[in-house]
């Protein structure tokens, strides 16, 4: 265990980079040494506006840290990881952890090689909606989510798959520890040179099914997850963070998070069904991500999104894609 404060260096301060650098400045055990980015004029404003150092040379800047926060576009996330990690620094990484597998691969074997942590930037994982389900025990036999957006270039470098899609594919593997046992899928580009729309149903090796939409062509943003398993069925707004869940009990409930309880005979046997509306203990995610991996570093927690898990994600994704590219309509 660590005992001294972790200093940090952020790389890439674009639209999710300054967040970054705003959490680190605010964080305990934290020292925010300085930041890099390509983008000279843009770096050194952030770096006046934050009263830190800019470093317009990386070797220098993680040669001065202990950790970084890698938040530049996925396609430089493995060069710019590789290189922090054989410099024995712990690496943050936004999603998705790499392009390819064999990049995420290569990292987490240099990773434990080196001996430092890979935490990958799955944000939703930390979505209020989402830890509201803690309570209840979760075993889904279907599972349908949507995640649609306006369309934005910020994440336009890769398919929509790796930009949206990877966050619901985390989110389900985080619900369903098993194996993928067959996956259909169908997409179409629109605007940019790939996917910008894509859907994919995937079933488990233990029976569960998964309908998974996304798409970056959209008037208003959605998210939202539905659950269905035996005695219960929850929806979950990710967008709005709300969780409501309709529930099966044996007994007459009494619960401050139930609102409104409705008997029923099924095989001659009182029950009720519920619907019930968990705590919402609103979080800023991103922080308490970052929180988490300087716990994590200090050794007081463990990553909440590792490297494998990082690469599991990665890897549905790129089956997705690459299911969809059998038969991949693209517009003129």
């Amino acid at each position: 265990m660590l005992n001294k404060p972790i200093k940090i260096g952020v790389i890439g301060v674009g639209h999710l980079g300054i967040h970054h650098v705003k959490h680190y400045n605010d964080l305990n055990n934290t020292i925010l040494i300085g930041i890099h980015d390509i983008d000279i004029i843009r770096g050194e404003e952030i770096a006046n506006k934050y009263a830190i150092k800019f470093f317009l040379d990386l070797k220098t800047l993680i040669k001065n840290v202990d950790a970084v926060s890698i938040v530049t576009p996925t396609t430089y996330h493995f060069e710019t990881a590789k290189l922090c990690i054989k410099n024995k620094k712990h690496v943050f990484i936004e999603k998705p952890i790499t392009v390819t597998l064999k990049d995420a691969d290569e990292l987490i074997k240099l990773s434990k090689k080196y001996g430092v942590i890979i935490q990958v930037g799955h944000i939703e994982r930390l979505n209020p909606s989402l830890l509201a389900l803690k309570p209840y025990t979760i075993k889904p036999k279907f599972i349908e989510i949507q995640r649609l957006a306006p369309y934005s270039e910020r994440g336009s470098d890769v398919p929509v798959v790796l930009d949206k899609m990877i966050h619901d594919i985390d989110i389900l593997l985080s619900l369903v520890d098993c194996p993928v046992i067959s996956l259909q899928a169908t997409g179409m580009s629109i605007i940019t040179n790939s996917l910008d729309i894509a859907h994919a149903r995937i079933k488990f090796k233990n029976g569960t099914v998964a309908s998974i939409m996304s798409s970056r062509i959209a008037q208003n943003d959605i998210r939202k997850v539905k659950l269905f398993q035996k005695n219960l069925y929850a929806t979950l707004d990710l967008l709005l963070g709300l969780t409501e869940v309709y529930k099966i009990r044996n007994n007459q409930p009494n619960d401050i998070n139930i609102i409104e309880s409705v008997p029923f005979l099924r095989n001659n046997k009182k029950q009720f069904i519920t619907y019930e509306k968990p705590l919402i203990k609103l979080n800023d995610a991103l922080k308490e991500e970052l929180r988490n991996f300087i716990q994590s570093i200090i050794g007081n927690e463990k990553p909440i999104v590792d490297g494998e898990s990082g690469k599991n994600a990665l890897a549905l994704a790129l089956r997705i894609q690459n299911e969809i590219n059998k038969d991949i309509h693209l517009w003129d």
